[in-house]
């Protein structure tokens, strides 16, 4: 049995509700009131983030943090369901697509408003119009290092993009405009396409296609990154640098429910940000959180146990879990004076004991040991992700490999740093492990680097590290989110180039162009056999060592209601509401 538990400037809003308050909630923003169909308004929900969010700027969201926040501030013309992560219409009232399948003409809703914002005459916000999809698109074609990782959006796949960003390099302004974005009128827009392509729906709901208002571009600028302005439910009250941020509903949205109730139903959210899960879980327990995502490890039986029974301290919370649209790996830098050698990323893949990870060091956290590709393996069932062949502990292969690379023996392999981020301490547990089996297994010293979020990334994109780890998650539901972190063509011609998403910098031609093929699939089935065949050709050569597929454990209060999980971890709280507690008034 487990042992028993236990300077950024502030970014007020125009919001004519404010308060004085120091988070900006008003004095009864806490407070509950029964709405028709038996759901509540009010009340501040309230949870926890191990890593502190790096960007709020749609074109340069690439972690986890940022978008579950954004989610909230941003919407796209596309957004998925909660329960069942299928697509269905954001911004967009309605869509056509042509014969050829590369003419999309969406139908925007009217009335949407931007967030009130000093950005704004008298800091009222305006109505969106096609103009602005116009605006963030064109912006998100144009080169920008700085400012933009999002451009492989449209690479390749909207008419004219690829000609707009080479004209844009230098910071260079073109006479032209993108030719496959047309403003048929104030709310109507056309994008055409190169040639049909199976996922340009699902880019359209992907954050870096999110939608901000001019003005606050032009106002803010690289301060977007905090400075968050678009139509979304939630708007950003403060924002406290490592330590919080505090979001207000947002009361001109345009949506309303089935019985007519104003959404959301939230006054608000409240982010901290506590590396510690244990602490976590502690405050969780006294009621100052209402979820809790990923759970110590020490308490993982128990809280399972008890959940499901019912009983002990664990047994009133709602335990919510499934497998998740994630993977963890280790990511070589394929093209640096280490890891270019193929035998030595083999050698260093045969040599971990991924079931050992798994089940000793996560203590069965975790839905698979990481035996295939870089696609988790039960999500997908269309997609048979088993039929990869990967890397398992095999001793005999890693010494082969080892030799092949041109090492005698691991003591010959110079000192390898990985870089990572702690996430809870989960991380720091893991590569402490990988550390101790490769001096075991191989004689191969590893030494760790423990940095932020965001300088990890920062230090991968800018291909400043040899080896570092890379927890993987969907933006949405399709093996070619996981298969786009190979794509060669998105790696930059010189290393001292950012490369995003292809951190690993690997390039394969033969994984390029059956990836290709997948993209210009008529069909499910059709790009699913590509990319499954790609992703044989990439694990191959071994870019990346697969650790494991994750499982989404979610721990609920039981006043949480209508906010299922999903493989994705994708967070809508527009329709989310709280009860009262068992005792408290209504």
């Amino acid at each position: 049995m487990k042992k028993s538990l236990f300077p950024l400037l502030l970014a007020v809003l125009v919001m004519g509700s404010c308060s004085d308050s120091k988070d900006g909630r008003s004095e009864n923003a806490e407070a509950l009131v029964e709405a028709k169909g038996g759901k509540y308004s009010g009340g501040i929900f309230k949870y926890n983030e191990a890593e502190f969010l790096k960007n709020l700027f749609p074109h340069n969201i690439t972690d986890a943090t940022s978008y579950r926040i954004a989610s909230q501030v941003y919407e796209g013309l596309m957004k998925f369901t909660q329960d069942s992560l299928h697509l269905t219409n954001g911004l967009a009232e309605s869509y056509t697509i042509d014969e050829s399948k590369t003419v999309y003409t969406f139908k925007l809703r009217k009335g949407v408003m931007f967030h009130d914002n000093a950005c704004f005459p008298d800091g009222k916000g305006r109505e969106l119009t096609a103009d602005d999809l116009k605006y963030c698109f064109s912006l998100l074609c144009t080169s920008n290092p700085q400012q933009n990782q999002g451009f492989s959006m449209f690479q390749g796949i909207l008419k004219g993009a690829d000609e707009y960003y080479e004209a844009t390099v230098g910071g260079k302004k073109p006479e032209f405009e993108v030719s496959g974005i047309k403003v048929i009128d104030p709310l109507t827009i056309e994008f055409t396409l190169i040639e049909p392509n199976s996922i340009f729906l699902y880019n359209l709901a992907r954050p870096f296609t999110f939608v901000f208002a001019k003005e606050a571009y032009e106002k803010y600028g690289q301060e977007m990154r905090v400075k968050a302005v678009g139509t979304g439910p939630f708007v950003i009250s403060s924002i406290d640098e490592g330590t919080s941020v505090n979001l207000l509903k947002n009361p001109n949205y345009y949506l309303k429910d089935q019985d007519g109730n104003q959404l959301p139903y939230l006054n608000g959210i409240a982010v901290k940000f506590l590396k510690d899960r244990k602490i976590e879980l502690i405050e969780f327990k006294k009621g100052n959180f209402d979820m809790m995502y990923r759970l110590p490890t020490d308490f993982i039986i128990d809280i399972e146990e008890q959940s499901v029974k019912k009983t002990g301290e664990y047994g009133m919370y709602e335990l919510q879990k499934n497998p998740e649209m994630a993977v963890h790996f280790l990511s070589f830098a394929n093209q640096g004076k280490m890891f270019n050698n193929v035998n030595l990323r083999k050698a260093i893949s045969f040599g971990i004991d991924r079931k050992m990870i798994l089940d000793k060091v996560l203590d069965g956290e975790g839905d698979a040991p990481g035996f295939w590709g870089i696609t988790p393996v039960n999500v997908f069932p269309e997609y048979d992700a088993k039929s990869i062949t990967g890397y398992t502990l095999n001793l005999d292969s890693a010494t082969y490999y080892l030799k092949k690379a041109g090492f005698k023996s691991g003591a010959d392999v110079p000192k390898i740093v990985l870089e990572l981020n702690s996430d809870g301490g989960r991380n720091e547990a893991v590569a402490n492990e990988v550390r101790t089996q490769l001096k075991n297994n191989l004689n191969i010293t590893i030494e760790t680097n423990v940095v932020t979020t965001a300088t990890l990334i920062d230090n991968m994109i800018g291909g400043k590290a040899d080896l570092f780890r890379v927890g993987w998650i969907a933006d949405y539901p399709s093996p070619e989110n996981f298969l786009w972190y190979l794509y060669g063509k998105n790696v930059p011609a010189t290393s001292s180039s950012s490369s995003y998403p292809n951190m690993a910098r690997y390039k394969n031609s033969n994984f390029d162009n059956l990836y290709e093929k997948g993209l210009k699939a008529q069909s499910n089935e059709e790009a699913y056999k590509y990319f499954l065949e790609a992703e044989k050709v990439a694990m191959a050569d071994a870019p990346i060592v697969v650790l494991w597929y994750d499982e989404a454990y979610r721990l609920m209060q039981p006043t949480v209601k209508n906010f299922p999980n999903n493989a994705m971890q994708y967070r809508d709280f527009t329709s989310v509401y709280l009860t009262p507690a068992k005792g408290d008034s209504k």
